[in-house]
């Protein structure tokens, strides 16, 4: 690739270098490999976004650390493949294509199914790639041509083939069950749909039950009066000494006029809690529902399906459920029935797509049989073929699938996998098949139909790691790519997704579906809050791109990414990394004014060992990060590296030799300086894919593209030596020499010596000290009037007299001294106070004991400087 601005511009332009690699990149076929090509497979199927979405700061978060893995190993010799696609997200889809169909005066019932389809295609066509086209504005390297929708044609031939293959297992059944049901939505959904509002105010209704023989009353109490018309009990705990004489018996309903057993239930019954005595509704709530099994109840289903009172109501047949609570204790005050309500603070169980309260409903609806499924995806972390990184998300993952009940897969919507089932009108049995069904299985009738109903969206999205691949045929993909190498994913679906993709991959494929689970945190604010509409705090991934560029967008999110913590996004963050990108430019510029084409080798001096020892070191520390999952780490490694020792270090020490008159060490510079900087450009490839290629194809005798060449390795550095020891006395002593002038405010033109007997190694490199210190190192003893250094160690001295006036310098140390003693004399006093000890909290305590104790240092520095002076 040879795609490079004609001349290098001063300043990096970070949306230039964008724009002239990323659809290059695509183009070239660089992220589709071959299946049959050498290299140890790594594969990463992406979170498939819904095809309804928008990219936000989590999205971005996501694709960035899978995209500095996948480039990396890329780089690093794996046939490396990263799969991009989209979830067509059943009800979410419906909706907004209802939503802009009601816009239009039309229902979608009116409209049929098979129009409505076409019009959710049509929209899937034309607004549906939204989130990929922004996706690509991240700049992520995925394998395009091998982009899957979930309910493309492979994809929904994984679908069928799963389904019918569980069923045919027994893993899959259809009943009649108390399900959750959403009455805005008008489908069944699953527990995890169901999102629990918690602290709401209510009320808690109490009311009596007359009994039939008209010998008293029982007092029940209920957060819902409006389903005691579906009531077919009253439970009371069988050893309770008030109401056992009562089981058996039947109290009335006042309001429909029919008798209702008393049972005595111990499961259910608190008999210390409020009455005593429980009304009973089997078909609308869950406990109730194993009462009612328990004690062979009637089930009586009051609601419609939008959660209206239906005809066994009575007069309130037509009432919203709400509206038929005001009515009935309305009429059960006029029937002096009432015993009074009270404030009481409880949960709602709401959907978590239409946000509608959440009514249990018996209904016949599909399930899958979960604990067969459950165990040998406990077993797989359990015995670590999978491995959460960090480990304590490994608890929730345990939590869920030890406690799991069975699932409800069924879904009353148009848009989404329809179930594979037929429907005999005749003999009433059903066909599953993975082909069309005309006749019945059973009867041979040719009076069949489909099962209305469509699967849940997270059924297909369990394949996702393997039908990706081309399951159920055999592919070479799947043979090559299978299990991936790692999910990276939020906490928040390690049930919805995470689980059902182990189980499913187990099931389906004998194996696990990736070998690591990365558990990234939330992008929070700057203050540490979630972000939200409601608070203004969000932040949009596309502006903060076009106001920083994708390379300092990409760095900073990856930087805050330490494991097992919340990042805190704030636009400094972001400027940090947009003046770290440009200091790279600037640096990279310098090498361009002095190597205007790859340098031969040169044996390179002590400076150019020490850097190159660096570098050897900086790779070993960025390869463990990235491998270990400890993004933030890595770049922190990077920044070390090429900001404070090639920036601040090497190209200073480097000047001395590239502007003086020794070739073989202006050679071995040249050479050193190419070598560091290609790879300094692979280091930060992965982190910042376009300022890299930016440094790579302007690097002289660079070839191709940084996406494929080869990531360094720490063997391809000099290991450490005696130089390295030697260049950190160097830098200290030029630290030393620096702090010296900046206390003494001596200008950088006066020339210094640095007199100790313990810097011998110092005087060979005069030219740098000179250069970036103007110091010269001589073997003494301690002088008059010298300023004291310590180097690693070494004592040292720097003579003061005839380079500063020593009465000035006395007179200043003297007011330095007064001040800092001032300040130790209060700290005592302070802290010597028993009254002050006493009340001070202990934070304050241990910072006013910080403060006197560096005070203290102060002061003795101050003095020992004064009396150095004579």
């Amino acid at each position: 690739m040879s795609t490079a601005a004609p001349e290098l511009p001063q300043y990096y332009d970070a949306h230039a270098a964008f724009a002239r690699y990323a659809e290059a990149w695509e183009k070239s076929g660089v992220y589709s490999p071959n299946p049959e090509a050498p290299g140890e497979p790594y594969s990463i199927v992406i979170p498939p976004p819904n095809v309804t979405g928008s990219l936000h700061m989590g999205h971005a978060l996501n694709n960035t650390l899978q995209d500095v893995l996948i480039r990396y190993k890329r780089m690093d010799g794996f046939n490396a493949v990263w799969i991009p696609g989209t979830d067509h997200a059943g009800i979410a889809t419906q909706w907004i294509v209802e939503k802009q169909l009601r816009a239009k005066g039309i229902d979608r019932r009116e409209l049929g199914r098979e129009k409505f389809l076409e019009c959710v295609w049509e929209w899937k066509e034309h607004s549906g790639g939204t989130i990929v086209r922004q996706l690509k504005r991240l700049g992520v390297s995925c394998d395009w041509s091998r982009e899957r929708f979930t309910m493309d044609e492979g994809l929904t031939r994984a679908v069928r083939e799963s389904f019918v293959k569980m069923y045919e297992e027994g893993l899959i059944y259809r009943a009649t069950r108390l399900i959750n049901w959403d009455p805005v939505g008008l489908t069944a959904i699953s527990d995890l749909e169901v999102e629990t509002e918690e602290n709401v105010q209510g009320e808690l209704w109490s009311f009596a039950y007359p009994l039939s023989d008209g010998s008293g009353e029982i007092v029940v109490a209920t957060t819902r009066p409006e389903t005691m018309l579906g009531d077919t009990a009253v439970a009371v705990h069988p050893q309770d000494p008030r109401y056992r004489h009562l089981i058996g018996k039947t109290v009335r309903h006042p309001l429909l006029d029919r008798a209702i057993p008393i049972v005595g239930d111990a499961i259910l019954v608190d008999p210390a809690f409020g009455s005593g005595a429980v009304k009973v509704t089997p078909a609308h709530d869950f406990n109730d529902h194993e009462v009612g099994k328990r004690h062979n109840l009637p089930m009586l289903t009051i609601f419609t399906l939008d959660a209206k009172v239906n005809e066994i109501g009575g007069k309130y047949a037509g009432l919203d459920r709400f509206e038929a609570r005001k009515q009935i204790k309305i009429d059960l005050e006029a029937l002096g029935l009432f015993r009074g309500a009270q404030l009481n603070v409880m949960t709602l169980p709401k959907s978590q797509r239409s946000g509608a309260i959440v009514e249990p409903m018996v209904s016949t609806q599909w399930f899958v049989k979960m604990k067969p499924l459950a165990a040998p995806a406990l077993a797989a972390v359990e015995n670590e073929f999978t491995t959460f990184h960090p480990r304590q998300w490994e608890n929730t993952y345990y939590a869920w699938l030890r406690d799991i009940k069975d699932w409800c897969i069924s879904r009353q919507l148009w848009w989404g996998h329809r179930i594979p089932a037929w429907h005999c009108a005749d003999c009433k049995a059903t066909t599953v098949s993975r082909d069309v069904v005309t006749v019945c299985g059973t009867c041979a009738s040719m009076n069949v139909a489909q099962d209305e109903d469509v699967l849940d969206t997270w059924f297909s999205s369990a394949l996702w790691p393997f039908s990706t691949l081309g399951w159920p045929e055999k592919t070479a993909d799947l043979a090559k790519w299978y299990p991936t190498s790692v999910l990276i994913t939020g906490f928040d679906i390690i049930f919805f997704w995470v689980a059902r993709m182990m189980y499913s991959g187990i099931h389906q494929m004998g194996s696990v579906p990736f070998k690591d689970v990365y558990i990234h945190g939330l992008v929070r604010d700057e203050h540490g809050d979630k972000m939200s509409k409601t608070k203004g705090n969000v932040v949009d991934p596309l502006i903060a791109i076009e106001k920083h560029g994708t390379d300092a967008f990409r760095m900073t999110l990856t930087s805050l990414a330490g494991l097992g913590r919340d990042l805190l996004w704030s636009d400094k963050n972001v400027e940090a990394w947009t003046r770290f990108q440009n200091k790279v430019w600037q640096s990279f510029r310098f090498l361009r004014m002095h190597v205007d084409e790859k340098p031969a080798f040169a044996e390179p001096g002590p400076m150019d060992r020490w850097i190159l020892a660096r570098a050897g070191v900086a790779v070993g520390n960025v390869r463990a990060a990235i491998d270990s999952y400890r993004f933030n780490d890595a770049t922190t490694e990077l920044h070390r590296f090429i900001w404070y020792e090639l920036c601040d270090w090497y190209l200073e020490f480097s000047k001395a030799a590239l502007y003086g008159e020794d070739e073989a060490a202006k050679a071995a510079a040249k050479h050193t300086l190419w070598t560091v900087y290609s790879t300094v450009a692979r280091l930060l490839h992965p982190f910042m894919p376009f300022l890299a290629e930016e440094l790579w194809q302007n690097l002289p005798g660079s070839a191709g593209s940084v996406v494929t060449a080869a990531y360094p390795r720490v063997s391809d550095f000099p290991a450490a030596d005696s130089t390295l020891d030697e260049v950190a006395l160097l830098q200290e002593a030029i630290v030393a020499v620096r702090r010296v002038r900046a206390e003494k405010e001596l200008s950088g033109k006066v020339p210094l010596e640095l007199v100790s007997h313990g810097l011998g190694a110092l005087p060979r490199y005069h030219a740098v000290l000179e250069d970036l210190a103007n110091v010269t190192v001589v073997a003494g003893d301690k002088p008059e009037a010298a300023a004291t250094v310590v180097i690693l160690g070494i004592e040292g001295w720097i003579p003061l007299a005839g380079v500063l006036d020593l009465d000035k310098e006395r007179e200043r140390l003297g007011g330095q001294i007064a001040k800092a003693q001032k300040s130790v004399d209060f700290l005592r006093g302070l802290l010597g106070n028993e009254g002050f000890v006493g009340k001070a909290k202990p934070e304050l305590l241990a910072s006013r004991r910080g403060e006197l104790a560096a005070d203290e240092a102060k002061l003795a520095t101050l003095t020992a400087a004064l009396v150095a002076l004579g």
